[in-house]
């Protein structure tokens, strides 16, 4: 198996670059409007939102930061094919303008685009961050009428443009039950509180850092395995450090990344460089909890109904018995700003020997690495 992941410098207001109904999935994070690490970009992008700022309004710059976000929805929805989903992270703003402090709900005005463009809403995801001390408090302190609470989740928006995917082949019915997640992975994955730290940026650059919000590996993981197939293309229209890419490589999904700014492309390289090791721990791990849920079910409920047939192991449901498994052998660089990824099955987990040895060989897969060059 083999994936491909392109780069592409430009404003992803317009993608011109990617065409229509071509993306399976998008996975991304807007800059966050009335956050002020942002101002300077959203000032750059929007004269309105510029004035605003100067003026004090803050009303008025939280709709016109929004309107250019507005655009890049609008070819989301072009280039999304029927029945594609599109899962939106994004976080509210609390700020004080003009000395007054106030709530900006990015989530609710993000969803009221998406439903005037014609996408259906779909139960969100409260991702909670853990990011701010037990004892953080904001306005005055333990005296009433005057404290706010502080903001501990963001938001993961989910859309589908129109009705389900089909899936009318054998072909697809295929693809589908390879790409099947297990089943104690769909209990966590599928419930509507996350509750996982933050990443850390990693970034030396003060520029690259003031206009970064990456969000973790984790999340990003989650949702490409949730919403689309192995061989499926993921985009993000905001791709900052490449978390995407590097979740949609894991994954096994081919992936296009939009970025403005063009100081990210050698540090998304510099991921990519390093990351086949960490794919295959990732599935290492993988693996390694599902044994360690298979053996804590056994021993508390009895042994499962089903065996997964590529693999040996056994599982839970029907739906998992078709699910494949795939090893990171390589990533090579096919031209200035694409890399292709390199996977090859992995082989029969049906005795302890048998998991030894493809952890073995999950291990010493790094040494395998090719360097990049973009």
């Amino acid at each position: 198996m083999k994936t491909t992941h392109r780069i592409i410098l430009e404003d992803s207001r317009e993608m011109t670059e990617v065409s229509d109904e071509s993306i399976d999935l998008i996975v991304t994070s807007p800059p966050y409007p009335m956050i002020e690490m942002w101002d300077e970009l959203f000032a750059s992008l929007s004269r309105a939102a510029r004035d605003a700022l100067e003026k004090s309004d803050g009303n008025k710059a939280f709709e016109a930061m929004h309107v250019e976000l507005d655009r890049v929805w609008r070819e989301s929805w072009r280039v999304l094919k029927p029945g594609a989903f599109a899962c939106v992270n994004i976080g509210d703003a609390t700020r004080t303008i003009g000395e007054r402090f106030r709530l900006y709900a990015n989530h609710a005005r993000i969803l009221g685009t998406f439903r005037s463009l014609g996408f259906d809403s779909l139960p969100v995801i409260l991702w909670r961050k853990q990011t701010n001390a037990p004892n953080k408090f904001m306005g005055s302190g333990m005296l009433p009428a005057g404290a706010y609470v502080t903001l501990e989740h963001e938001y993961i928006l989910v859309f589908r443009k129109g009705e389900k995917r089909q899936f009318s082949t054998a072909e697809e019915k295929d693809g589908r039950m390879k790409s099947a997640f297990f089943w104690e992975e769909r209990n966590k994955w599928f419930s509507d509180v996350w509750d996982f730290k933050g990443t850390v940026q990693g970034l030396n650059h003060k520029d690259l850092r003031s206009r970064s919000g990456a969000y973790p590996l984790e999340l990003a993981q989650r949702l490409i395995r949730m919403y689309s197939l192995y061989g499926d293309t993921v985009l993000d229209p905001f791709l900052g450090t490449g978390t995407t890419t590097l979740a949609a490589i894991a994954g096994g999904r081919n992936s296009i990344g939009i970025e403005i700014n063009n100081g990210f492309a050698s540090f998304v390289a510099k991921q990519v460089d390093t990351f086949l090791p960490v794919a295959n721990e990732l599935l290492s791990q993988r693996i390694t909890d599902h044994g360690q849920f298979i053996a804590a079910h056994t021993g508390s409920k009895g042994p499962v109904k089903y065996i997964n047939e590529p693999h040996g192991f056994p599982v839970v449901t029907r739906q998992e018995t078709g699910l494949r498994l795939y090893r990171n052998t390589g990533v090579v660089r096919s031209s200035d700003l694409t890399v292709d990824a390199l996977y090859e099955p992995v082989g029969r987990l049906d005795s302890a020997g048998a998991v030894e040895r493809e952890q073995t060989v999950l291990r010493n897969a790094g040494a395998k690495q090719l360097t990049l060059g973009f």
